[in-house]
């Protein structure tokens, strides 16, 4: 079998990594990884034929061919090559996790850090077992920093990331119920997350962190701290100060014995005061990188959301959607309500809502909670359409949708509403981003 020094000096002569067979590009490094209904080795020759100069294997059954580099298990192969790429780079490595808000903090923190370095960040949702190591495998000798976002759906998820990407520096954005089905409580996805500050600690790391959190603030005893937030204790400080119902841009008024710039009064494009946490952490984190300050407000300004992540979208229609179909769990929800209903808007409202998946035993109780709140903020008029098998099976009066696709036959029947502020939001298995284009 081979080892990875061995594959090392294979991966220096071919740096393109593929693990999909019908991606191969020519001279490539093939991993054959396997999956719940799919075995990469089952491709290995096709990818050789297709143009790659060697796949990694681990079925020994594979014919003898000396394109074929045998390990005892593929994924560990690429992960330990990943680590040893990223101690011989040597470049400094930034993680990022978090319940919510982590990849639009990424998407943030690239844009403020681009100006200054040439990075290298996690790109769309890359951020797994296997999504991380295959990002640190994109690092070549040009990059002068990492940018590595994090996420975990059971315990001991951040801790095995960690020993791969080996941080520098971390943030963990806030601590909210999220995969309660694979952490099981609130407690455990603290545990989980909290592993980011425990690499951090004991390998002599520095944490931006959210001062606002009491949550992170009680697991970071020992680790050199920036503190963000809205509140006195934080060096980075933010203050809300309106938005506005026409472009749902918030503006943000920075500390100025910090920045250097007095009373900076700073529009952005994200929908939401609930991403003011995500902009003061990439502002704390290019303070701390010395980025120059002028470049962060640029670049925080210019900044727009897409992949419906708290995305703004004014349609044909003259609806105003805010699209954040990505992702939802009880603690993202309840923030995307508040600021819905706090936007003052003439428009009606309408709320398209899909299932909260992966919370397990707490799935109903979650979904009748988030229910009632809506009743709570709903005034008369607006209107709330609810999508998914949960919310299908709860018997609610309201309009409901087993599926998106059943909801996209309806709004293809002539029931598209015109004029209307709508939040759209669910997580991303409900697929209600196909619907965005009817609105």
């Amino acid at each position: 079998m081979i080892q990875t020094d061995k594959l090392y000096e294979i991966f220096c002569q071919h740096p393109e990594i593929v693990t999909d067979s019908r991606q191969i590009l020519p001279g490539c490094l093939f991993f054959a990884l396997k999956g719940a209904r799919f075995d990469g080795n089952q491709y290995a020759l096709e990818a050789l034929e297709s143009g790659a100069a060697y796949a990694v294997i681990d079925d020994a059954r594979l014919p003898n061919d000396p394109r074929l580099l045998l390990v005892e298990d593929v994924l560990g192969a690429m992960q330990a090559l990943a680590r040893e790429h990223r101690r011989r780079m040597g470049i400094p490595v930034i993680a990022i996790t978090g319940t919510n808000g982590k990849t639009t903090t990424k998407e943030l923190a690239a844009a403020v850090l681009s100006t200054t370095y040439r990075l290298l960040y996690t790109q769309g949702n890359l951020n797994n077992h296997i999504g991380v190591p295959l990002t640190l495998l994109r690092l070549r000798q040009e990059h002068q920093l990492a940018l590595v976002e994090m996420g975990a759906s059971k315990p001991g998820d951040i801790a095995e990331l960690c020993a791969i990407a080996e941080p520098n520096y971390g943030i963990i954005t806030n601590i909210g119920q999220a995969h309660l089905e694979g952490f099981g409580s609130l407690e455990g996805v603290l545990r989980t997350k909290g592993e980011l500050y425990d690499w951090l600690r004991n390998h002599e790391g520095k944490a931006i962190r959210n001062a606002d959190d009491p949550l992170l603030r009680d697991i970071a005893d020992g680790i050199p701290s920036v503190l963000y937030g809205q509140g006195s204790e934080a060096l980075i400080r933010g203050e809300l100060l309106s938005q506005e119902a026409g472009k749902l841009f918030f503006e943000l008024q920075w500390s100025a014995e910090v920045i250097g710039i007095e009373g900076q009064r700073q529009a952005t494009q994200l929908v939401g005061a609930y991403n003011m946490g995500n902009v003061l952490a990439a502002v704390a984190l290019g303070l701390f990188l010395d980025v120059p300050s002028e470049e962060i407000v640029r670049s925080i300004a210019a900044y727009s959301p897409s992949n419906s992540r708290s995305q703004l979208m004014h349609t044909p229609l003259d609806n105003l959607v805010i699209a954040d179909a990505y992702n939802a769990n009880p603690s993202s929800m309840h923030h995307a309500l508040e600021n819905f209903f706090a936007i003052e808007s003439p428009r009606p409202r309408l709320l398209i809502l899909g299932d909260m998946n992966e919370l397990g035993t707490q799935a109903h109780e979650a979904h009748q909670i988030l229910y009632e709140e809506i009743q709570r903020l709903a005034q008369e008029g607006d209107q709330l359409w609810l999508c998914g098998p949960i919310w299908a099976g709860m018997g609610l009066t309201e309009r409901t949708f087993a599926s998106a696709v059943e909801l996209e036959h309806y709004l293809s029947k002539g029931n598209v509403p015109h004029g209307h502020l709508i939040l759209v939001k669910g997580s991303n298995g409900i697929r209600l981003n196909n619907i965005l284009p009817k609105l």
